[in-house]
């Protein structure tokens, strides 16, 4: 999955499962930037992104691309409108089998140690929204190596999550330019 010239060796000796959670801007980011320090020092890296297919042209997807062999993005490839899937029972449907099987998948990943650093990107929200199971991410932490870092990100994080994770953040909307119709900007909000 990863070259053999980038990995150097197990970062940690023991892996903490993070929350980066709220209704404020940053989740995402936060965990990208966790994965460059990580890879910096020679870990392994898996981003994996629910709900953002790979046809949405995503920053961070075209840097990485070009990047280091040490990062590695993925993402679901089940369609999803932010606006209305919520409200189709055959989207949700739909989304809901793909993300166990990713999860399974992932879970493999996690306990052989094909990656030392795992970003399960939006799967908060897709837990808070009923669109995973929190069973199939408890399994997924619980079976990992122990050395793998598991970050989770999105909107939602449940009390039963929060109390799953080592670390919680929660970031907090105090003002953004969304709440006065500013879109979002190519290069800062994707």
């Amino acid at each position: 999955m990863f070259s053999v010239r980038a990995y150097h060796g197990a970062m940690l000796e023991r892996g903490l499962v993070e929350v980066y959670t709220g209704d404020g801007k940053g989740k995402t980011t936060a965990a990208l930037g966790l994965a460059l320090r990580a890879a910096g020092r020679g870990s392994r890296v898996l981003i994996y992104q629910f709900l953002k297919p790979p046809a949405l042209e995503l920053g961070e997807r075209l840097a990485l691309q070009h990047g280091p062999a040490a990062i590695r993005v993925e993402a679901m490839d089940e369609p999803w409108d932010l606006s209305h899937s919520l409200d189709r029972q055959q989207d949700i449907a739909r989304v809901r089998t793909a993300i166990a099987a990713v999860l399974t998948r992932l879970g493999e990943i996690a306990h052989t140690k094909s990656c030392d650093v795992l970003i399960l990107d939006e799967i908060v929200f897709c837990l808070s929204a009923g669109l995973a199971k929190f069973e199939d991410i408890r399994r997924l932490i619980d079976r990992r190596d122990p050395t793998v870092e598991i970050v989770l990100t999105g909107r939602g994080a449940t009390p039963e999550l929060i109390e799953l994770a080592d670390l919680v953040t929660e970031m907090k909307k105090i003002k953004h330019p969304f709440d006065r119709g500013t879109p979002a900007r190519r290069g800062i909000e994707y």
